[in-house]
């Protein structure tokens, strides 16, 4: 059985647009995303088993990913790069250094990471003082500051002020760095951090874009990609498999600041026709060799299904 690796239908046709130069790569988004991870005891599964990690599966009608499970996460927004934003953690520069970025960019991609793990998870990122972290986040009040940060009539910015909280970057470790495909018309250059469920808070599909959210330990998503139950971006299927080493959800922490954050940026080839025998197309993936896909250059436009 095939496993759940996605693949877009027209990959093969912008692939080839690409190589003959008729296509212009979209300049990739910047982008975050949260592997929100709880211990077994949050869990309620066995004491040995490891964290659970929060996942999402998108709306089939969705045109990018549609039907794939991701995590919580977005593009950043403009006013992300806001200086107003009240911070705690490790300093810009830090995160600068850390995400290879200017300081600019780097505090918006972290507020990008903790603003869409509340806009689609409900779970928050922050707390009053430096080393605290609010405990509940539901009520009409609370859904009402979410909605307007959605529907962007709010700045992160201007809600943590609202609410007098403090982003607290130091519970976010980044973990890794994918850059969606040239030829993908839909591009993202996007940053993956873990971060452990704070006590008190709880998820909830928040999201318009999911049709169904799950806790699952990542061994078990894991195998259900590879029977092909779960349609996974090659990104996503390489962290769940990173995960599955570590014990708990501090674990996982205290192992991203050695993380190579390198970028993860899949290549196309068109090999020619040798001996008779027909050529095609083979993408790879640079340090994941089982993402490696042979396409058949007589594949008709349109593609293949994963």
């Amino acid at each position: 059985m095939a496993n759940g690796q996605w693949f877009p239908q027209d990959w093969p046709e912008r692939i080839r647009a690409l190589a003959r130069g008729t296509l212009t790569p979209v300049v990739p988004k910047r982008a975050a995303t949260v592997m929100l991870l709880k211990d077994a005891g949050q869990a309620a599964t066995d004491p040995a088993a490891g964290p659970a990690v929060h996942m999402l599966r998108r709306r089939a009608s969705m045109a990018f990913a549609g039907g794939a499970y991701a995590y919580p996460g977005g593009g950043v927004d403009p006013r992300d790069e806001e200086r107003g934003i009240r911070w705690a953690g490790p300093t810009r520069a830090w995160w600068a250094r850390r995400l290879d970025v200017d300081e600019v960019a780097a505090q918006a991609i972290v507020c990008a990471a903790v603003r869409e793990t509340y806009e689609e998870a409900g779970v928050l990122l922050a707390g009053e003082t430096p080393d605290t972290v609010v405990g509940d986040t539901t009520g009409a009040g609370w859904e009402e500051d979410r909605a307007a940060l959605v529907d962007r009539e709010l700045s992160f910015a201007e809600f943590l002020d609202r609410r007098g909280l403090v982003l607290r970057s130091d519970l976010l470790g980044a973990w890794t760095r994918w850059i969606t495909p040239e030829f993908e018309s839909r591009r993202y250059d996007t940053f993956f951090f873990v971060a452990a469920l704070p006590p008190g808070q709880r998820t909830r599909n928040a999201s318009t874009e999911a049709d169904r959210t799950v806790w699952i330990r990542p061994e078990e998503a894991a195998a259900g990609y590879e029977r092909g139950e779960l349609l996974m971006m090659p990104p996503t299927i390489a962290t769940l498999r990173q995960l599955i080493p570590y014990g708990c959800a501090a674990d996982a922490l205290a192992a991203a600041p050695a993380r190579d954050l390198t970028p993860v940026l899949a290549r196309a080839r068109i090999e020619d026709a040798a001996g008779g025998a027909g050529g095609g197309i083979v993408l790879t993936w640079p340090g994941h060799d089982e993402f490696t896909r042979r396409i058949p250059t007589d594949l008709p436009t349109g593609g293949a299904s994963a």
